[in-house]
């Protein structure tokens, strides 16, 4: 076993190349020796070749053939987790290079849900752009589960968003803020849907706008009603844009929603829409900064994580 390990130890930092991850994650994509020859506008022996020497630095199968086309072995599969984060790795030593020589002081990439406190973003930009030199910014939008995966695959330095997730080896978390539900409604229907107790069952009846589903949001906005004794309704439109449930709730009369209250206030400060004042509560996590614990040396992410704790005061 010491032998076989020295052995594969040697290969991998003597032999192994960025190129030959790319070809292995190309043959996963295509199941085909052909397939991938050709988006690689190579001839089919040569790749069948590549493969050969590449599995030579491996001292085992990465794949084996199948009705389905090529399959990874357990191996292969191991290989190819690592391949995809290499190049995710090399990508963003590129990108971080290409702002270097353009004078910038680096690059943060940053994950946020949509429904995120206006103070929150404001201070992750504002930090990285008031930096001497200024560091250059990727703000990229999505749920919780989209942004925790882009994490763990080196596509995004930090994520902003409510997090299901305990805490593991892999990801550090820290909390940032909590928030309260409110419903939000088109300005002309906001006094009649304000008079009276909250009546989960009237408003069951309204054009609802609703995150999508399996995301943590629209679970807790689906606890609400059934806790209430009130079947969830179906929503009218399922999004996360903010710009989108603005539009929404100015042009549908019977449109409704619920959001985050910061998000709320954005919403009525935008016009044409209201906060109906009937106290709600649930039980989301608070919005957490989210990043890989081997990143933990990273000046830069450690300085904006600490702008954000500040931020959230």
């Amino acid at each position: 076993m010491p032998a076989f390990a020295d052995r594969l130890q040697h290969n991998l930092i003597s032999r192994l190349r960025l190129k030959q991850l790319s070809l292995l994650l190309v043959l996963e994509r295509h199941r085909s020796l052909s397939r991938a020859a050709a988006e690689l506008n190579l001839s089919q022996p040569a790749v069948t070749k590549a493969l050969r020497e590449i599995e030579e630095i491996f001292l085992t199968p990465l794949f084996h053939r199948s009705r389905a086309g090529l399959e990874a072995t357990e191996t292969g599969a191991s290989v190819l987790a690592y391949a995809r984060l290499a190049l995710a790795d090399a990508r963003a030593l590129g990108d971080e290079l290409a702002v270097l020589d353009a004078g910038l002081g680096g690059r943060l990439r940053i994950g946020v849900i949509p429904f995120i406190a206006p103070a929150i973003l404001d201070a992750a930009c504002s930090h990285a752009l008031s930096q001497q030199p200024r560091i250059a910014v990727l703000v990229r939008e999505g749920t919780t589960d989209e942004l925790v995966g882009a994490l763990r695959a080196h596509e995004v330095d930090c994520v902003i968003a409510r997090s299901f997730y305990a805490s593991g080896e892999d990801i550090v978390q820290m909390p940032l803020y909590r928030e309260e539900p409110t419903l939000v409604v088109p300005s002309r229907a906001a006094a009649r849907l304000s008079r009276g107790p909250l009546d989960w069952a009237r408003l069951a009846t309204l054009d609802w706008i609703m995150p999508p589903p399996q995301t943590p949001t629209r679970r807790t906005i689906n606890t609400m009603f059934a806790t209430a004794g009130v079947a969830p309704p179906l929503p009218l439109v399922e999004t996360y844009s903010i710009k989108t449930i603005a539009t929404l709730l100015r042009t549908q009369p019977r449109t409704i929603t619920i959001v985050p209250r910061a998000v709320a206030v954005e919403l009525a400060h935008g016009g044409g829409a209201a906060l109906l004042p009937h106290a709600l509560r649930w039980d989301l996590p608070p919005v957490e900064a989210m990043w890989l614990r081997r990143a933990q040396h990273s000046g830069p992410l450690m300085a904006l994580v600490t702008a954000l704790q500040r931020a959230s005061g």
